[in-house]
Parts: structure tokens; C-alpha cells; sequence
């Protein structure tokens, strides 16, 4: 029995779209490649991949193939000024998309998410960017913790000289009060003798 026919529909599990998509983009690309070789025909393929891969084909320079077309469909030529300045955001805005999207797939790699399709050199590769972003993470958490014990140890040596300073001070006064007591009795006998020997004079 022959193959039952495949309804063609947009494959709803992100994963099988994605291995549908690198098996028959390869396959397309193979196709084109046979064409130009065994028909001697002139073959360029443009492919972008849902989330903005860009691949392609070219049996000869894209871009002659290009203008070729444009002549061949009547289109504007590359001369025209405001063409090219379409064209030109064109591909600034294809190439950030692009951008966009190949870092938010690193993204989503890196904390493990839409890995299944990753080959082993992927894998290998992506784990020595964690690796190293570990290490870079680890590095600048043993620096600020560094550079808070030293802050912590020279906030402690200002408190005990400080700590210091009062104690002396507090000695300063304490010797200060003993000395005014000795002082004070000794000074009251000193007037009244000296008063006794004024009377005693009279």
C-alpha cells in the first residue's frame, strides 16, 4: 500500500515543526543544488526560518540572480534612490529581528528550555558559557564580599579607637574627681589653721 496523503497544515507541537522544517528545508536546498547541476540552470533559494534563520542557495552570485529577476518581473532597479533606502531598512529591520531572536533562543537556552533540538556540540558549547558565566558570577560575589570585610574591619577599627579615646577620657576625669577630694579637705585645715594662727597673733 502507498503512503496515505499528508494533509498539509501548520504542525501546532513547536518541537516536530521544528524537525519537519530542518529535514525539508535541507532537502529543498539539496533539490536546488541537483537542479543547477544537472540542468546547467541558473538556481538561487532564499529561506527564513520562523524565527528569522536565514538560509539560502546560490548556483551562481545571489545578487546577479537577483537582478536578473527584478528585470525579468519588471521591477525597479537597484539604482532607484528610494528602493534602495526600503531595501535598506529592509534588512536592518530583518537583521535585529534576527538579533532578537537568536538572543532570546540563547536566553531560554540558558536556563534550559527548548534544548531537545541542540546537538552535542551546542551542548558542549553552551556549557562552557555557563561555566564561565559561573565563574564571572562567583568572581564578583567574592569581590563585594571582600569589599565588605575590609569595610566591616575598618568600621571596627574606628569604633575601638574611638572606644579608645573615650576610656582615656573617662580615666582623665576619673583621676581629676580623686584629686579635687584630696584637695578639698586639705585645703579647708589649711584655712583654719591659718585662721587660728591670725587670731592667735591678735
Amino acid at each position: 500500500m502507498g503512503r496515505g496523503k499528508v494533509e498539509l497544515k501548520r504542525i501546532e507541537n513547536p518541537t516536530r515543526r521544528q524537525v519537519t522544517f530542518s529535514k525539508r528545508r535541507n532537502g529543498l536546498l539539496k533539490k536546488a543544488f541537483e537542479l543547477s547541476i544537472l540542468c546547467d540552470a541558473e538556481v538561487s533559494l532564499i529561506v527564513f526560518s520562523p524565527t528569522g534563520k536565514f538560509y539560502q542557495f546560490a548556483s551562481h552570485e545571489m545578487e546577479r540572480t537577483i537582478a536578473r529577476y527584478r528585470s525579468e518581473a519588471g521591477l525597479s532597479g537597484p539604482n532607484d534612490s528610494h528602493t534602495r533606502s526600503l531595501e535598506f531598512w529592509r534588512r536592518e529591520i530583518e537583521e535585529l529581528q534576527k538579533t532578537i531572536n537568536e538572543t532570546e533562543a540563547q536566553l531560554r537556552h540558558c536556563i534550559g528550555e527548548d534544548i531537545e533540538m541542540l546537538g552535542m556540540k551546542e551542548l558542549k558549547q553552551l556549557e562552557r558559557q555557563l561555566k564561565t558565566g559561573v565563574e564571572r558570577v562567583r568572581s564578583k560575589k567574592l569581590r563585594i564580599a571582600a569589599e565588605h570585610v575590609n569595610w566591616l574591619k575598618g568600621k571596627q577599627r574606628s569604633i575601638q579607637e574611638e572606644n579608645a579615646c573615650l576610656k582615656k577620657r573617662l580615666h582623665e576625669l576619673h583621676d581629676g574627681n580623686i584629686s579635687s577630694r584630696i584637695w578639698e579637705p586639705n585645703a579647708r585645715k589649711a584655712i583654719q589653721l591659718r585662721t587660728i594662727d591670725d587670731g592667735s597673733h591678735h
